[in-house]
Parts: C-alpha cells; sequence; structure tokens
C-alpha cells in the first residue's frame, strides 16, 4: 500500500460513465443521494453546537457524570478534533481504495455508535475516549460523503449542491442551540437526564439517515477504475430509466469517451506525488482556502459566549439564542449564493467571498474596538460576516473535492480537512483563548484582525489560482491517473491554472 504501484486489473477500456451522468436532468435520484449523504453535515452541526452548550451542565453537581467545564470545551473539544482529523486521514485513504459506498455506511456506522456509547458516560474517561471516536467518524464522513456527492451529481449542479450540503451544518447547530434549551431545563428534564437525551436524538436521526443512505450507490466512476466497468455499465443505465421513466423524456446523448487502464489501487507515492508535484499550485490554493476559513471561525465563534457575557453582560443561558441568529447567517450564505459559483464561476466567486468576508470582518473589529456595538448589533454583524463566510469556507471543500484527480480525491479531501482542522482546532483555540477571554478589548479586535487577514489571504490567493471548473466534468478539471495515454499534469482547457 506504501509503495508505487503499477497493478493492472484486467484492461485498458473506454467508457462514456462520467458524460452519462453529467447529462442527467435533476430528478428525485439525486434527492435521494443529497438527503442519503448531505444530511450527516446536520448531525455534525447538532453535535458539536450541543457539547458546547452543554459543558455548564455536565459540570453541576447532579450531572451523573464527574467533569469539569474546562474539561468538555478543552480536553474533550481537542480529542474530538484530533479524532476528526485521525479519522479523515484513515478511512480517506480506505475510501480510495475500497470504494464511497462501503466507507459511508462504516462512518456513519462509527459515529452513532459512539454517540451512543457517550449518552452512557459515567466517567471522565469514557466521556472522553467516546468525543475522540466520534470525531474519528465525522472526519471519515468528511472523506467519504465529499467525494461520493461530486461524483455523483452533474456538473452543472455540482457547485451549489456541494455548498448547500456543507452549509447545512449549520441547520444542525441552530437545532443544537435551540434544542439545548430545552433539554437543559431542569423543570422539564433532570439534571443527570437532559444531557443524555441530546446525544440519544442524535443517534435516532442518524438511523433515519443510515437507512436511506441504504439507497444510495456506489460511485460508477469508482467502480470502472477499479476493474468493475460492467458493474459501472448497470448501475447508470438503471439510473437512467429511473430519470427517464420520471421525466417522461429522453436523454440527450452523452459527449464524451475515454480510455482508462484499471488499477485495484495506487500506492502513497503515487498521491503524494500528483497533489504536491503535478497540482502544486492547486495544493497551495487548497491550503490556503482552509487555513483561512479555520481562523476566521475560530476568530468569531471560539470567544462567541465570552465576548458576550464579558463585554456586554448577556447571561449565559441567553447565548445559544444569539448563537442561532449568526448560525443562521451562516446557513443562509450558501444557500443563496450556491447557484452563483456554478453561473459566474469559482474564482470570482470564491475570491469574493472570502475577501468580502475578512473585509468585513475588519470592519466589525473596528466598529468593536471603538465601542460603537452592543450585543445585538455586534451579533448582526457576525451574522453578515459569515454569510459570506460560510459559502467561501464550504467553497473550499467543494474546491478540493474536484480539481484533483478521481484516484486521491478522498485522500485529498482528508489532507486538506484535516490540516484545516487542526489549524482551526488547536492552534486556533489557543491562539484565541487567551485573547478572547481575557477581558481587554484590544485583544479582542487583535483575534478578529488575525482572522480577517488570514481570511484575505485566501481570496487574493484564490483570485490567482482558483480553477475555473463550473459546469465541467471532473475528468475534464483533473484527468484520472487510469487515462489511457497518460495525461499532461493539467489537462487542457486550463491554462491559466
Amino acid at each position: 500500500m506504501g509503495k508505487s504501484d503499477d497493478v493492472t486489473t484486467t484492461a485498458t477500456i473506454t467508457t462514456s460513465v462520467p458524460a452519462r451522468l453529467d447529462r442527467l436532468p435533476w430528478s428525485r435520484w439525486h434527492w435521494t443521494v443529497v438527503i442519503g449523504l448531505g444530511t450527516v453535515w446536520v448531525l455534525d452541526g447538532l453535535e458539536v453546537t450541543v457539547v458546547g452548550n452543554i459543558a455548564g451542565r455536565l459540570s453541576e453537581q447532579g450531572s451523573g457524570l464527574p467533569i469539569t467545564s474546562g474539561g468538555v470545551t478543552g480536553v474533550a473539544a481537542a480529542l474530538y478534533v484530533a479524532g476528526a482529523c485521525s479519522g479523515a486521514l484513515f478511512f480517506g485513504r480506505l475510501t480510495d481504495l475500497f470504494g464511497r459506498k462501503r466507507l459511508f455506511m462504516v462512518t456513519l456506522a462509527v459515529y452513532l455508535a459512539a454517540t451512543a456509547l457517550t449518552a452512557f458516560s459515567y466517567s471522565s474517561w469514557w466521556f472522553f475516549t467516546f468525543r475522540f471516536v466520534t470525531g474519528f467518524g465525522i472526519g471519515g464522513e468528511y472523506a467519504a460523503i465529499n467525494s461520493a456527492i461530486d461524483e455523483l451529481i452533474p456538473a452543472v449542479y455540482r457547485g451549489r449542491v456541494d455548498l448547500i450540503i456543507n452549509g447545512s451544518f449549520w441547520l444542525g447547530a441552530i437545532a443544537g442551540s435551540l434544542l439545548s434549551i430545552l433539554m437543559l431545563d431542569t423543570s422539564i428534564f433532570a439534571k443527570a437526564v437532559g444531557w443524555r437525551l441530546t446525544f440519544g436524538l442524535g443517534v435516532v436521526l442518524g438511523l433515519v439517515i443510515l437507512l436511506v443512505r441504504r439507497h444510495v450507490p456506489e460511485s460508477p466512476r469508482w467502480l470502472f477504475i477499479h476493474g468493475r466497468a460492467e458493474e459501472a455499465e448497470r448501475l447508470v443505465t438503471s439510473i437512467e430509466k429511473r430519470v427517464i421513466a420520471e421525466k417522461g423524456v429522453a436523454l440527450p446523448p452523452a459527449k464524451g469517451r475515454f480510455a482508462i487502464r484499471q488499477r485495484e489501487s495506487f500506492g502513497f507515492r503515487d498521491i503524494a506525488r500528483t497533489v504536491f508535484s503535478d497540482y502544486r499550485r492547486r495544493a497551495i490554493l487548497g491550503l490556503a482556502l482552509f487555513i483561512g476559513q479555520a481562523f476566521l471561525y475560530n476568530a468569531i465563534t471560539f470567544g462567541f459566549g465570552a465576548i458576550l457575557t464579558r463585554f456586554f453582560g448577556v447571561s449565559t443561558s441567553r447565548t445559544g439564542y444569539f448563537f442561532a441568529v449568526i448560525a443562521v447567517g451562516n446557513f443562509l450564505g450558501p444557500l443563496f449564493l450556491g447557484k452563483l459559483f456554478d453561473t459566474l464561476g469559482r474564482r470570482i466567486m470564491i475570491s469574493s467571498t472570502y475577501l468580502l468576508a475578512g473585509v468585513l470582518l475588519f470592519g466589525t473589529a473596528w466598529l468593536f474596538g471603538a465601542g460603537h456595538l452592543n450585543a445585538i448589533t455586534l451579533t448582526a454583524c457576525w451574522a453578515v460576516v459569515l454569510f459570506f463566510a460560510s459559502a467561501g469556507a464550504s467553497s473550499a471543500y467543494l474546491t478540493v473535492s474536484e480539481i484533483f484527480p478521481m484516484e486521491t480525491r478522498a485522500m485529498a479531501i482528508a489532507f486538506f480537512y484535516a490540516v484545516g482542522t487542526a489549524a482551526g482546532g488547536i492552534s486556533g483555540p489557543l491562539l484565541f483563548s487567551a485573547l478572547t477571554q481575557s477581558g481587554v478589548v484590544a485583544d479582542t479586535v487583535v483575534a478578529f484582525c488575525l482572522g480577517a487577514a488570514l481570511m484575505c489571504v485566501g481570496g487574493v490567493v484564490a483570485a490567482f489560482l482558483a480553477v475555473r471548473a463550473e459546469g465541467r466534468s471532473l475528468e475534464d478539471i483533473a484527468a484520472p491517473l487510469s487515462v489511457h495515454p497518460p495525461p499532461d499534469p493539467l489537462p487542457a482547457p486550463a491554462p491559466a491554472e
């Protein structure tokens, strides 16, 4: 597995499977894919938000768990992040080797089991262990799901669908904020019961998603490259029949065939050379986008509650309402701007959303430092900043999932996700905690400005390096490594990339 290999499975074949998938009109079948795969982001948002909101309750006497609030927001949060990074890399490799469907079923099962076991925590080590395992499953989800979605959704819809799916994390965050208010109400649930039920509800929702996900097929693109061309042909034919029966019209002819030399696996050397040598400029782009959005989000969300309580006297019991407002802004950004990534194009939209978010956060920092804001107006400023930032951050996931060859896709997503998550979830909190919790206005202004600056850097990099991927097939954006004869590292038409 770790060496460069040239193993062929059967022969060189010619296929039109990608073109047949890309020319399909939107249908109920595509909705099945979106619901079965994309809704797990809602669970992730629910999970992260609930844990942050129940930290105070878990540390109280009578919660049934001997743990401090710092243990929840510090150790447990760090372990969740470490698990997500590890899971992304581990399952990302397996997703490229063994297929999208096998792994998106396994990763959801890991998440469900770990979440259920977290609800039964009666000691801190048990809680810490299963926060790590929960993150491990979620990290694997990002790699398996993003690769599968991009390979199943037609090219003309790929941008908006990816953005909205990744932005749906914030629907879960809204639900988590409001749910925690209900579940932590001791007039309804006992201290030792309410927080456990919140995890139980996540398991129930996950089981529903698992049932829908059973009907989502393996990626035909993965199948034909890994020696299962006949299965890929049968699968695409069955999808076409469903779409024709629903729409009542004939499909246009598929334009585009290419030959590939089937291989069972690709070594780490092949993957590393492809991503960091052949596609070096694209790797720089991916790193800039992920690190920029990670630091902007930490500049705002890490010290969110502390800023409201320390500077504006907002009760900790009411911060959930304020968080719900900025979560709405986060979801509406990808929802309203997503289509523009497919029409105006990736380069202009990625660079403009990053730059707008950064500039607006600089403006918010100035207003905050000058004392012109209160809790409500600061939250309104954050909501506007994150309206653009969320679309930009979601486009980072879209970018790394479509600009590298198919054989490396899941591993590339995993790598950039892990780097961004580590930067935002490890170094970010270490830096921003001291700034936002010091109670000094100037320190919080520095935190805002740092997040804004790195977001602007990502926007500038995107203005020069973003790939014009809108409406193009994945194979046109980055030819598979299996294409025969081998293509140039950067396929035409893309001279500016």
